[in-house]
């Protein structure tokens, strides 16, 4: 999908943000321009966001039972400074 370029000021972008958002959504490309000088630019990604996906270690993480319990003394002190 070829992209194309749409230019647009602060002013613009603040206020028609959800349109330029559906625009970039389509591959479109907007530069965001301050005073007629590009200064940020909206894309498309490149690569897209993985879907999590709840549960997909079930089964493979185990954690003991004493997860929380409290730490040997001598753990304890090398987290607080000690030796």
């Amino acid at each position: 999908m070829k992209s194309t370029t749409k230019t647009v000021n602060i002013h613009e972008a603040k206020t028609h943000f959800s349109k330029l958002l559906a625009a970039v959504a389509k591959g479109q490309r907007i530069t965001i321009c301050k005073d007629g000088t590009p200064v940020a630019q909206l894309g498309p990604l490149e690569t897209p966001i993985p879907i999590r996906r709840p549960g997909l270690l079930k089964g493979r993480v185990v954690v003991a039972d004493d997860f929380d319990a409290p730490l040997p003394p001598e753990v304890l002190a090398s987290f607080e400074g000690g030796s």
